[in-house]
């Protein structure tokens, strides 16, 4: 074991505040990627949790919250012909008022909602992957509808009440859980309940399409090929692809940007500052420990290597606090309805970063070494 290492085992009290420091940074950023990516992902999870393996859009589409989703009716026929396509439906929905029917005594709950249809029967390539049997027959019956257990007190009901959509009556027969929306709540309905409330899509423009194939590794080949022969009528999307460009959507937004840049700022200066001056105090504290190292011989350059690869083991430490702060809060959103997500490219980078912020802050500790002179062993 390396004496940075020991060092801070054994004086762990002393590298505390710096540990902390480290690891409320990594939760400053980590916290707000995880919450705008996570309301993104809550917007496109029919597509996230499909079992369709290609999707269409139209020609000018860059995702699926932006630029146009809709393509002709008369493109489903066409896509289906193709040898490895088994199916192709429309994903259908819209938004509309909700509305409770509140208890004697009580105010009435007016809500706008997103609805999303699905085709309630075994396979349908509309029907997301986690739903299980119970919930997909839940939805047959007309008028029945879904919604996630976290909108139940937003909306003001639960499971067997009625409410109504759009003036229509509807009953909620179904609670399910992981599709928390905290901008805009989200009703599943089946294709025919969605029909008989009058929020079906029109006849010439249905989408986005959704295409399920008999072998789902051959998306991407598949994908070129219709690409390849859509003549400027549509776009083709791995599901994949597609995911990935709607998350990098919601980050391209200006004022999210301003955000998460702030937030960056502020958790770098935050980091550096309490890292560094703790590693400071640390280091003055033990200031003895180095003289009577250098009276020994060890050089100048040895002992800064010492210092910084003690930074280095207090940002691992700090990465594991901002694991543990990080899976705290996850829990707490997750209980209070509001999504959160973590994409591993995003985690990487904050983990380098907090591993950075600790080294620098540890060369910013170098100049107290100074102070280290082995004739002060004698006083």
């Amino acid at each position: 074991m390396s004496l940075a290492l020991s060092t801070l085992i054994y004086e762990w009290r002393r590298y505390l505040a710096a540990v902390i420091a480290l690891a409320f940074s990594g939760l400053l950023i980590l916290a707000q990627v995880g919450m705008f990516a996570g309301i993104g992902r809550a917007f496109t999870a029919s597509i996230t949790r499909s079992p369709a393996d290609i999707m269409i859009l139209a020609p000018k589409a860059e995702n699926l919250m932006g630029g146009g989703s809709g393509v002709p009716r008369r493109l489903m026929p066409q896509i289906h012909m193709h040898p490895e396509v088994v199916q192709v439906r429309d994903l259908d929905g819209d938004g509309a008022l909700f509305q409770n029917f509140p208890a004697v005594g009580t105010k009435r709950k007016r809500e706008f909602v997103n609805i999303s249809a699905i085709d309630p029967f075994p396979g349908a390539v509309t029907l997301p992957v986690d739903y299980t049997d119970a919930w997909r027959r839940a939805l047959i019956e007309p008028y029945s509808i879904a919604i996630d257990e976290s909108s139940q007190g937003r909306l003001g009901v639960k499971l067997g009440d009625k409410a109504q959509i759009n003036g229509k009556t509807v009953r909620v027969r179904l609670l399910i859980n992981g599709y928390p929306n905290m901008m805009s709540p989200t009703v599943v309905v089946s294709r025919d309940t969605l029909r008989l409330l009058g929020l079906a899509s029109g006849v010439q423009r249905v989408g986005p399409l959704m295409v399920k194939l008999a072998d789902p590794a051959r998306a991407e080949i598949v994908r070129d090929q219709f690409n390849a022969s859509a003549k400027g009528q549509y776009r083709a999307w791995t599901r994949q692809e597609l995911a990935n460009a709607n998350e990098a959507a919601m980050f391209k937004e200006q004022i999210i940007g301003v955000i998460l840049g702030f937030s960056v700022f502020l958790g770098i200066v935050i980091g550096v500052a309490i890292t560094s001056q703790t590693l400071r105090g640390a280091i003055l504290a033990s200031i003895k420990e180095f003289a009577s190292l250098r009276a020994l011989g060890v050089s100048m350059g040895s002992l800064r290597f010492i210092v910084i690869e003690l930074s280095f083991w207090v940002g691992l430490a700090g990465l594991v606090a901002t694991a543990l702060l990080v899976f705290g809060v996850s829990a707490l959103a997750k209980a209070a309805g509001v999504p959160m997500a973590f994409s591993a490219d995003i985690s990487a980078m904050v983990a380098v970063l907090l591993v950075v912020i600790s080294i620098v802050s540890g060369i910013l500790a170098l100049g107290i070494l100074k102070k280290s002179q082995p004739a002060d062993l004698l006083r």
